[in-house]
């Protein structure tokens, strides 16, 4: 897992310019809006969810852990699937993706015990942070630099990162999937109803904090609807290995991540329902 994320987070500041992010954080409007609704809005969703669902302690936890972490890859691709603002989608990503290494785990040492209470085991916040600022943090860092001076470099590193990436998440699925499947056969239907009241609250959640343009709405919701799936796995590998913590974190990290993608694309084919259409504009 450790080896993933490091990987994918070069991947993410491969793929970006500083032109690109610096035009996001100038409208700071708009990162205001991404930081409540990412970092407040979603936990305190996730928190009440677990209250009403009675869920496990160990579970809890797991699904907590992916509600404080932003800043998913999957965002800008599944922004162009949508038809929303891709520029924009890389900025609020790297932004989110790079906070959360320190942000994360904050908002996890003072969330979980409302929810697991003292059955979790106590986490260490310093070695935490330390450990997603070196694997998450400073490899973004790495591939942004690459990317700002070597941009030939960066343009030739990008297929086989890619691919790597692929491997990589593919493998790492399948092995926790083998592992931990007794647990996933557990959960029950009321923690898959949960999971897609989670994900629907996320997105309408980051369609209000868009503000105003339907491709604003449609970058935001997508996301704040799509959690790190890597960062939370890292997570909760490294703090609960061989609970249902870390069966909690896969699981909705495959629900979060399939449902996004049915959302953008149901978006990409109602996108003249959203708002009036260039013409009907002009007729007005």
């Amino acid at each position: 897992m450790t080896i993933t994320l490091i990987e994918m987070m070069v991947l993410i500041g491969l793929r970006v310019a500083f032109s690109e992010l610096a035009q996001t954080v100038k409208n700071w409007r708009l990162v205001a809006r991404a930081t409540v609704a990412n970092y407040l809005l979603v936990p305190g969703l996730a928190v009440v969810l677990l209250m009403l669902f009675d869920a496990s302690p160990m579970a809890s936890a797991g699904f907590l852990v992916l509600a404080v972490c932003p800043g998913a890859p999957y965002g800008p691709p599944f922004a162009g699937i949508a038809r929303a603002d891709v520029p924009g989608a890389v900025g609020l990503m790297v932004i989110l993706a790079g906070s959360s290494a320190v942000v994360s785990p904050i908002l996890l040492h003072f969330l979980l015990p409302s929810v697991a209470g003292s059955e979790t085991p106590r986490i260490e916040l310093v070695a935490m942070m330390r450990a997603l600022l070196v694997t998450q943090l400073l490899p973004l860092v790495l591939g942004l630099a690459v990317r700002h001076r070597h941009p030939q470099l960066a343009a030739r590193l990008l297929a086989p990162f890619e691919l790597a990436s692929k491997i990589l998440n593919l493998s790492v699925a399948g092995l926790i999937l083998g592992t931990q499947f007794q647990m996933l056969m557990h959960i029950q239907a009321k923690g898959f109803v949960g999971m897609v009241l989670l994900l629907a609250g996320s997105l309408v959640i980051g369609w209000f904090a868009g503000g105003p343009g339907a491709a604003s709405r449609k970058t935001m919701a997508l996301t704040t609807s799509l959690r790190n799936v890597g960062v939370g796995l890292v997570i909760v590998t490294g703090n609960f290995a061989g609970t249902p913590a870390v069966t909690a974190a896969l699981v909705y990290g495959i629900v979060e991540v399939l449902g996004s993608l049915l959302v953008a694309t149901w978006l990409r084919r109602a996108r003249p329902a959203l708002g009036f259409s260039r013409e009907r504009l002009e007729d007005r």
